[in-house]
């Protein structure tokens, strides 16, 4: 069983005021909320689903990806 604590997710504010949060391994996994810990916490619950959408499949889990951060200038 696939765990959200053991995968890197990114969060950052959106364009609009919000925040969304991500991870970048796991395709259609990401979530918004008004504040970083909504957007988290709302994760957190997107992330139980797809790997239940997984395990219920019969599909591998996707590992986790590391990120390279870097400034554009």
């Amino acid at each position: 069983m696939a765990l959200l604590r053991d995968y890197t997710l990114v969060l950052r504010p959106d364009n609009n005021g919000t925040f969304v949060a991500y991870v970048p391994a796991v395709s259609g996994c990401h979530a918004w909320g008004q504040t970083p810990e909504e957007a988290r916490a709302e994760l957190e619950h997107v992330f139980a689903m797809i790997e239940e959408e997984y395990r219920e499949a019969g599909k591998p889990f996707p590992q986790d990806v590391q990120l390279v951060t870097a400034n554009a200038g």
